[in-house]
């Protein structure tokens, strides 16, 4: 029930985890809570104000060890503690070097029984992008792919629309809800022209990353104009055209220019900058060139590909350009391998 209670929040919590919190005294549900937003109380904090006096006594079920530091808020645990409760039963210990365990030690000092370890690959599959930001100061990479049955993007002059169906598309918005940045490349935005926002009720917009070395999408490009500019990032050389960097910045864009080397991507730089502007996730739609140079760099976590069941036959478009593998036993293997349908659609996902 905690993860469940944590999940309301999901895309709006960054740069802290997802969190969920229930109170239960004897057999019965006292109180719950969740952590909404960064800077807001987190899910104990919220649990114990509703709970009030019925807290005392109480046991907390939380799915990620509480606090013990001073942040943006003050420690969790010394809240818990004087608000007399006995036992605390959490899904993982926090990987955040400033807890990692001091929380439980803290709650131990002061009497409160500690449990830890519940379904703790729930728990931390559910901030598996807190976890790597967290250890790594890197965000956690997905990419989304869609393909028809024998792997192809779009047919041979170019055309895409769609590949995928309506359900699975919906999906996606409710992917792009989830996470703190898209990211494409150039290729994608000329022949596209897409918006990449979340087009669901009460959703709210990622970053929009576009990768364009020579800077050759137009300011008038629709993902530049959806009310918040300045949430939109294009990733380009030094020696992009100063002119062009300087009409997309008048346009509120961001532009961030790297050196580029035999024209890859600068994978890592972009990574750590995009880590220190507090985005956690990224979820990479496409196209091609960059999932393959993605792959290549090996900096993706998880793969999620949605296949239609339509056949583009050998002159479609391949989904993932060259990765330079010449033997079966080089190939990238996927974990943890699921399917599910998605409408008519197939939706395979995995880790690398």
């Amino acid at each position: 029930m905690a993860c469940r209670l944590a999940l309301k929040a999901a895309g709006r919590t960054s740069p802290n985890p997802m969190v969920g919190a229930v109170l239960v005294r004897g057999k019965r549900i006292v109180a719950t809570g969740y952590h909404r937003f960064a800077g807001a109380d987190h899910a104990e904090i919220v649990a114990l104000k509703r709970a009030g006096a019925k807290a005392r006594g109480a046991t907390l079920y939380i799915n990620l060890e509480p606090c013990s530091h001073q942040g943006r808020t003050p420690p969790c645990t010394e809240a818990l503690i004087r608000a007399g409760i006995k036992e605390v039963v959490a899904g993982m210990k926090d990987p955040n070097p400033l807890v990692a365990g001091r929380g439980f030690q803290r709650l131990r000092r002061a009497g409160v029984r500690v449990r830890s370890g519940p379904y703790s690959e729930e728990c931390r599959v559910l901030n598996e992008a807190f976890v790597k930001f967290i250890t790594r100061r890197l965000p956690f990479v997905t990419l989304k792919l869609a393909a028809s049955l024998d792997g192809k993007i779009a047919t041979a002059t170019g055309d895409a629309h769609w590949i995928s169906g309506a359900d699975s598309r919906a999906v996606v918005h409710r992917m792009r809800n989830q996470v703190d940045g898209v990211l494409v490349g150039s290729g994608t935005v000329i022949a596209d022209d897409p918006q990449l926002t979340c087009r669901i009720r009460g959703g709210r917009n990622p970053w929009r990353v576009v990768l364009d070395g020579r800077l050759r999408i137009r300011p008038s490009a629709r993902l530049f104009h959806q009310g918040d500019p300045g949430k939109s990032v294009v990733v380009t050389s030094t020696r992009a055209p100063a002119a062009k960097a300087r009409a997309l910045e008048a346009r509120g864009v961001q532009v961030w220019r790297f050196p580029l080397r035999d024209s890859e991507i600068p994978w890592m730089a972009l990574l750590r900058k995009l880590a220190d502007s507090g985005i956690v996730s990224v979820m990479i739609e496409g196209g091609a060139t960059v999932a393959a140079s993605a792959l290549r760099a090996k900096i993706v976590d998880k793969v999620i590909i949605f296949y239609a069941p339509k056949i583009l036959g050998g002159d479609g478009r391949v989904m993932i350009d060259g990765l330079g593998i010449r033997r079966v036993d080089r190939s990238l293997c996927v974990r943890q391998l699921s399917f599910r349908k998605s409408g008519k659609d197939l939706m395979a996902s995995g880790y690398l």
